[in-house]
């Protein structure tokens, strides 16, 4: 089991940051991937970043276009997401998610992800 917590979000103006946390809990050594994921009201969850185990594969959604950082930091067990120049299309519920089966590359799929959070709502006005 995988328990995942996230914090961070809030309200912001449309050119303004925000650093979205996910604490991780239980079998964490377990999660081959994590990802940050997104809703916006009315519209299906999409991928906003994935990050494999290793660090080695990242990779971001079309809609970042560089504004948006994933890390992960093993020893705490934290996954991160720097939000910079944020725009009102990023107003959304974000989730973090882990991947703990399967062998395969990481990727966006929600499907392939195990375990989830809550949420962190992003609110960005213009």
């Amino acid at each position: 089991q995988v328990h995942l917590v996230e914090s961070g979000g809030g309200s912001v103006q449309a050119g303004g940051s925000l650093r979205l946390f996910c604490a991780a809990s239980g079998y964490t050594g377990s999660s081959r991937c994590m990802g940050w994921f997104r809703q916006a009201p009315g519209k299906e969850r999409e991928g906003v970043a994935i990050i494999s185990a290793s660090g080695s594969t990242i990779s971001y959604g079309d809609f970042v276009k560089g504004r948006f950082t994933i890390s992960r930091d093993s020893a705490t067990n934290t996954l991160y997401l720097q939000m910079n120049s944020l725009k009102p299309e990023d107003t959304a519920m974000y989730y973090c998610a882990a991947r703990v089966r399967g062998i395969w590359a990481c990727r966006a799929t929600e499907s392939d992800y195990d375990y989830w959070g809550q949420g962190t709502q992003v609110t960005v006005s213009s």
